[in-house]
């Protein structure tokens, strides 16, 4: 009850917020932007702005949303749903594009060249019954992190290219780092229960596997994924080059201390991941490289696509100016500007070949390589549940509660009592 309480306080400001917009007396055609964020991002869509209304002479409006990607989604959930004019512009996590796409929310961003961006992600995530209904701002996706110095005094040439090169190594070189650094371990990554594990399972798999799509639903309980499943278990339990925690309380942050701080072989994690390794109280910094996420022998290299996508509500009432200022903030010069002020790994290819970027950022050279391979996760409007119940599964095999086939089999058959519960069929 207390959660709801709190919910309720925070939603009532912002709903009163809209009708204020929506009340406005003024005459003129306003664009209302709904973005969160950290303080250093938002001080950066001003900047994007105030540049944005000099040159157009189109007055702009920042309806500032949480922090917390989940109220951000809640916030703007309730606006649409309600078919309020405002927002007429925001940002969405890519693993909303579905929910907002199939429920009619996206208005079609019509005229703009999507060349320059990367064409898969565009394909995949960004269009809906042929329309183009949102444009990547921010791009992510899963890639390894590796220690060149222990790879170099091993011996080895470069970054394992598949899942078993990774074992093999992981196992050559983990028992001599053992004798100063117990607790060192061949390779951490996100197995903790919550979308991250998905997205990593979603790499084990690599394209032969992951969620498979038969006539327009998923099925995970295949020979590809299970295998997968099992060689995720095994790296804890029986080649122990992961640690027993992994499935316990290993996310993103946990697993990044933790490579940070010199106690790892291997690390799965986004590029965010970067900076943090290269400051000057890291204890792998100029010891980092990074490469794409290994392959199962025989399949291609998957990277888990994440990021941040930019869309105009069907409801608004400013469609014109939203478009213009969407053009705006994804053309080349909009998103430089967010890539020198936080270090944002663009939607555009273009900028990954930019001189003043790859001065300051010289890793964004590998970047496009591995966002070249990117796939979104299952773009479905039931997918959060979906993720749900896999997750809990795999997360049980690792735990040690399931064999991979139990596991994947029961997944299936939570999935298509969910979705005969929706009447989809």
């Amino acid at each position: 009850m207390r959660g709801k309480i709190r919910r309720i306080k925070f939603i009532l400001p912002l709903i009163l917020s809209h009708l204020l917009i929506c009340c406005s007396s003024s005459q003129e055609a306003r664009v209302i932007f709904a973005v969160g964020g950290t303080p250093a991002e938002l001080k950066g869509w001003e900047q994007l702005v105030n540049g944005f209304q000099w040159r157009s002479g189109i007055p702009i409006e920042i309806l500032l949303l949480p922090a917390d990607t989940d109220q951000q989604r809640q916030s703007l959930i309730i606006s649409l749903e309600a078919g309020v004019k405002n927002p007429d512009v925001f940002l969405m996590d890519v693993g909303w594009l579905a929910l907002f796409s199939h429920s009619g929310w996206l208005e079609p961003l019509k005229g703009i060249d999507t060349a320059p961006f990367f064409s898969k992600v565009i394909e995949l995530s960004d269009t809906y019954q042929g329309n183009l209904v949102a444009l990547p701002m921010y791009m992510d996706g899963g890639l390894l992190y590796y220690r060149k110095d222990l790879l170099n005094a091993s011996g080895i040439s470069g970054p394992p290219k598949t899942w078993e090169n990774l074992l093999s190594t992981s196992l050559l070189i983990q028992p001599g780092m053992r004798r100063e650094r117990p607790d060192f371990y061949g390779f951490v990554w996100q197995g903790a229960e919550y979308e991250g594990l998905i997205c990593d399972f979603l790499e084990f798999a690599g394209s032969n596997g992951g969620f498979i799509l038969k006539d327009g639903l998923i099925r995970v309980n295949t020979p590809e994924n299970r295998h997968a499943v099992q060689f995720m278990h095994d790296l804890i339990w029986k080649y122990k080059i992961s640690p027993p925690t992994t499935y316990t309380e290993m996310k993103e942050e946990q697993v990044r201390r933790y490579f940070q701080r010199g106690d790892a072989l291997y690390e799965r994690n986004w590029p965010y991941a970067w900076n943090l390794h290269e400051d000057e109280e890291s204890e792998v910094r100029n010891r980092t490289g990074i490469a794409p996420i290994p392959a199962p022998r025989g399949a291609e290299s998957v990277s888990t696509l994440g990021g941040w996508h930019i869309g105009v509500s069907r409801f608004s009432d400013a469609k014109p100016e939203a478009l213009e200022f969407v053009k705006y903030v994804t053309s080349y010069m909009g998103q430089k500007k967010m890539v020198l002020l936080l270090g944002w790994n663009p939607g555009r290819q273009d900028l990954y070949l930019d001189r003043e970027v790859i001065e300051k950022m010289p890793h964004f050279s590998k970047l496009k390589e591995i966002f070249q391979n990117a796939g979104p996760r299952p773009m479905v409007p039931y997918y959060a549940q979906v993720s749900k119940i896999v997750q809990t599964k795999i997360n049980g095999v690792l735990a040690g509660r399931y064999s991979s086939d139990q596991a994947l089999k029961e997944a299936d058959e939570e999935i298509a009592a969910l979705l005969k519960r929706y009447r989809i069929e």
